[in-house]
């Protein structure tokens, strides 16, 4: 089934708001932010669906106009059921001048012989912040299912006046290459990525040295944190719980957005 969803994010008067919306089944988008004084827009994307079927192509397209700030929420965990083919997702966002997108969704779980295949394409104009997580994990642990999917990827590219400065993909297929292996995830059945970047000029060193001293207090997990070429940093995480570590995201997504109301209400 072709799912679409479509959301425009407008600014009046210093505040964010979902000016337009458009959906198809089995989508629905839901203002979550009626109680947030710092004039963001939090949006949560629900589903009348148990999960991602064989065949199902989403379509999810975001515009965020000048000076509106959007933070995008998921419903809970994706399920990405058993497959006889494939299941797609394309996400195309674009952010005009001087706007925030924040996305940290659930973890995915991946259930055996599924085939998923993601994209995510941003175009990002001057003075915009952007944040997107994704969490993978080894499928449905507690029913015996580690690493029983077939085929998982995950594009991402990033665009600033039609030039890329951020490409990431992750590609796994544990029937090929066994991820339990050394050199892959080993003993660990999660993993998550974390990207912040900005265009805004702002310094991340301090985010980094700060995400680094909480990460390590973190138990049962691994982590690496990197700066960008642009402003911005990748955080990747190796662990063994999907809600451990989506909570280390949404605490470093609250640090960063918190430093972005500061800063405006300043």
């Amino acid at each position: 089934m072709d799912s679409k969803l479509s959301i425009v994010t407008g600014c009046r008067d210093g505040n964010s708001y979902m000016k337009d919306v458009y959906v198809t089944p089995p989508f629905r988008v839901v203002p979550v932010g009626q109680l947030k004084k710092d004039g963001g827009a939090y949006l949560m994307i629900t589903s009348s669906s148990p999960g991602i079927l064989n065949g199902d192509n989403y379509y999810i397209n975001v515009l965020v106009e000048e000076n509106a700030r959007l933070q995008l929420l998921s419903q809970s965990y994706q399920r990405l059921f058993n497959m006889d083919g494939h299941a797609t997702q394309n996400l195309v966002a674009k952010m005009e001048a001087n706007t925030s997108f924040f996305y940290v969704p659930h973890p995915i779980v991946p259930h055996e012989n599924s085939t998923f295949i993601s994209t995510n394409t941003i175009y990002i104009e001057d003075d915009c912040d952007l944040m997107m997580g994704e969490i993978i994990t080894c499928g449905r642990k507690h029913h015996g299912e580690i690493f029983k999917y077939s085929h998982f990827q995950n594009k991402t590219e990033v665009f600033h006046k039609q030039k890329l400065i951020f490409k990431d993909n992750i590609l796994l297929r544990p029937q090929i290459i066994p991820l339990d292996s050394i050199g892959c995830l080993e003993t660990f059945t999660h993993q998550g990525t974390l990207v912040y970047l900005n265009t805004k000029n702002i310094k991340t060193d301090d985010f980094i040295e700060e995400i680094y001293e909480m990460m390590s207090t973190e138990k049962e997990l691994e982590f690496g944190i990197s700066s960008l070429q642009n402003d911005g940093f990748v955080l990747r995480l190796l662990g063994h719980g999907g809600e451990q570590m989506f909570n280390c995201f949404q605490k470093i997504q609250e640090k960063v957005w918190a430093f972005k109301t500061e800063n405006i209400l300043s």
